[in-house]
């Protein structure tokens, strides 16, 4: 049988892609490996978000020159959202490249194998590609926002919500399978939407299928933290108590300057409503955005101080090209590293500290493997006793050790 190796870089929205991207390898012949040097077929499935994460993959792609030469009959495609962006430019520089597929192209990625003349024109149907406790279910794709820093838009498109009866029929597909939990994606995938339907009512009925034992979501948008949906999670047990929510930054001023949609105020009135609810928030922060100001920046550090995120993700700034952002006077590196260094002592500990606040909790466990999952609000948990993997284990948190919590059992 030949064999597939995939090299996957960015959000969860990418490693779902990439599951997508291999039902349709694996129906034509292939099996999955993790050894790039035996393998038959390299998928290299891209990010553009960042101009670092794009540059990996590229880099990735130059290093398969000599892997290509010592075997002709290899094949490479480059796919995702640097390859939208790029285009078939990539062949120009890499002329041992395959195939190109963007982002956009992902709902017909069957159809360009097809007419790449590369493989089977009869394949089987698709399988799971992998095999976890966690199934991941794409129910949009695109963004309608214009954050002024974003690509993302561009590379993706607008947002197009897929039909409810598909998207539960996957999930309960997934279900069936053997996968108790359900990761529900879209760029905004709060903003999920169906005529006389909202994404708390799709998270009621995803939740509602017969096997499955928690969902999450990935990535929401502030904006889209409506009464409803709070009203949804705030009933319903089964919806995980944990959240990833980008506020990029605590200033009003910078916020809006980003068209991001909201104030620092509605921004705290929403993450107070989701910790009252018994959430656990992690974020993502850009420092050095080119109009933050000293000032705006003690906003972003007043707000990590006010809202005790779980975790926080930091970047510099990183001008894409083709966003109105990139045409604004840059920092200098030296004020970018100065304060990426300021939010990163701010935010060290975080985690720890969310951590050690679970002493004496009840949880529910998640069985990842024997003696050690995760809980509703998204932390790792081991156990004295060994469970099957996929099982739920109630228990009492005990003690932790760094950012494992240990339960009594």
């Amino acid at each position: 049988m030949k064999k597939l190796f995939i090299q996957t870089y960015g959000c969860q929205m990418n490693l779902a892609d990439s599951e997508e991207m291999a039902a349709h390898l694996l129906a034509r012949g292939y099996v999955p490996t993790e050894n790039l040097e035996e393998a038959d077929l390299a998928l290299i499935n891209t990010c553009t978000i960042r101009d670092h994460a794009e540059h990996k993959a590229l880099s990735f792609l130059g290093r398969l020159r000599k892997w290509k030469r010592e075997n002709p009959s290899r094949i490479i495609i480059f796919a995702g959202c640097a390859a939208q962006r790029l285009g078939n430019r990539l062949k120009k520089t890499f002329p041992y490249l395959d195939l190109v597929s963007g982002a956009k192209e992902i709902d017909r990625f069957a159809e360009l194998l097809d007419h790449s003349g590369l493989f089977s024109t009869n394949p089987a149907e698709p399988n799971p590609a992998t095999q976890s406790v966690t199934g991941y279910v794409t129910i949009m794709r695109g963004c309608n926002f214009a954050c002024s820093y974003c690509i993302v838009p561009s590379v993706r498109g607008p947002v197009h919500c897929l039909p409810s009866q598909q998207i539960l029929r996957q999930a309960a597909q997934k279900a069936a399978e053997g996968y108790p939990e359900i990761v529900l994606l879209g760029q905004t995938v709060n903003a999920w939407q169906e005529e006389g339907k909202t994404f708390a009512d799709l998270l009621n009925e995803v939740s509602a299928l017969p096997g499955v034992e928690r969902v999450r979501f990935v990535s929401p948008h502030p904006a889209f933290i409506t009464p409803q949906f709070l009203a949804a999670v705030e009933n319903n047990p089964k919806i995980a108590r944990h959240i990833h929510l980008p506020v990029q930054s605590g200033s009003t001023k910078v916020l809006q300057e980003m068209k991001r949609g909201y104030s620092r105020e509605t921004l705290l009135e929403k993450l107070d409503a989701l910790k009252e609810r018994g959430f656990a928030i992690s974020t993502d922060i850009i420092v050095g955005f080119p109009t933050e100001t000293p000032q705006d920046f003690e906003q972003t550090l007043s707000l990590v101080e006010r809202v005790h995120f779980s975790a926080a993700y930091c970047f510099k700034y990183s001008p894409r090209q083709g966003t109105p952002a990139a045409q604004m006077q840059l920092h200098t590196e030296k004020t970018l590293e100065e304060r990426l260094d300021i939010l990163l002592n701010k935010v060290k500990g975080l985690a720890e500290s969310a951590y050690r606040v679970q002493i004496g909790k009840p949880v529910q466990i998640l069985m990842e493997s024997p003696n050690k999952g995760r809980t509703s609000d998204n932390f790792w948990a081991k156990t004295k006793k060994s469970y099957p993997v996929g099982s739920m284990v109630n228990s009492i948190v005990e003690d932790v050790d760094d950012t494992l919590l240990l339960t009594r059992d």
